[in-house]
């Protein structure tokens, strides 16, 4: 019987938070030319001589810390995305594949082939759509041989937004905050320059969700990016930056909101509730909370499962590796 398929895909995690595993995924991650665009030959030597060597073990203490029973927060919510997806669409085949490590994307497509999947979906749980995300993931679809219909974006969805913004709603009248962060992953200033519509669809992301917001002012949020890597310039305001700047106006008390992030990963547990929460803290901020994210909760899940639905009927598969 002949059926539809539904491929999730995310980052990726290492296998485990030892040295060895961290630094392949690291390896893996970092030689990626979607992600660092440097030529080879003048990168290659600096990341195997000077960050895997420096990068890992730092990295690999922050994956310690945040280590659970079920392996990475990553990938624990990942399945979790998985599992409550295939209740919705019960007549799918629903799995889920990272970018980087287990299970790959190749591997999976010919297994839900295999398995009779006639129509899938490639859904990357990225709300924006950036090269640095996207266009490694079409790639690997492409180089499957699979024709498949892939979601290129989300972040203009309503039903997207007004989930975030409800969650926003639920966590802005706990305290007197000063600030409301739309905090986002940042990206090279080399690749807006160069087209990347990242920027502005982070934009748009915050300002449609700003509409639905019903409880707090909008002079009092605000879009920042995180995660720089590297010295060249990347999308500003950085956060890291802004916070010290909020603390120093005397607004000390903040609440987070990570839509880049659709769960708990090493960006929201160790660079926002631990580095940032100690900058802000260190330059006299006094409340620094965090709106967690989608994590695969159930409202988030639906939208995914019908989003799916929505795509396929909107048109025909298409060639490997291309949008829809």
């Amino acid at each position: 019987m002949t059926k539809n398929g539904l491929l999730l895909v995310n980052l990726g995690s290492p296998v485990s938070p030892s040295n060895k595993d961290v630094k392949a995924y690291l390896k893996e991650f970092l030689s990626d030319q979607n992600v660092v665009t440097l030529p080879k030959w003048f990168w290659q030597p600096i990341l195997r001589g000077m960050i895997l060597p420096t990068r890992t073990w730092r990295s690999a203490t922050f994956y310690q810390h945040m280590w659970t029973k079920a392996g990475s927060p990553l990938t624990a919510y990942t399945e979790i995305m998985k599992q409550k997806v295939q209740q919705d669409l019960r007549e799918w085949d629903v799995q889920y594949a990272m970018n980087y490590g287990q299970p790959r994307i190749v591997d999976v497509l010919h297994e839900m082939k295999d398995r009779g999947d006639k129509e899938i979906v490639v859904l990357p749980l990225f709300p924006n759509y950036t090269q640095s995300t996207h266009d490694t993931i079409i790639e690997k679809v492409h180089a499957s041989g699979v024709q498949t219909h892939i979601i290129k974006n989300f972040y203009d969805e309503p039903v997207y937004q007004r989930i975030l913004a409800k969650q926003v709603d639920e966590a802005y009248p706990k305290k007197n905050y000063d600030a409301v962060i739309f905090s986002y992953h940042g990206i090279p200033m080399s690749m807006v320059k160069k087209g990347d519509p990242y920027k502005g669809e982070c934009e748009a992301t915050t300002e449609g969700v700003t509409k639905y917001l019903t409880k707090v002012p909008k002079d009092k949020v605000k879009t920042v990016f995180q995660s720089k890597f590297g010295p060249m310039p990347w999308l500003k305001p950085y956060l890291k930056n802004y916070l010290m700047e909020l603390a120093a106006m005397g607004k000390r008390s903040v609440l987070l909101v990570t839509p880049s992030f659709v769960e708990d990963c090493l960006e929201t547990i160790e660079e926002n509730n631990v580095q940032n929460y100690q900058t802000f803290k260190a330059s006299g901020g006094n409340v620094f909370d965090s709106v967690r994210p989608m994590n695969g909760s159930d409202e988030f899940c639906h939208f995914l499962a019908d989003l799916s639905v929505k795509q396929l009927q909107g048109g025909d598969a298409n060639e490997p590796g291309t949008n829809a």
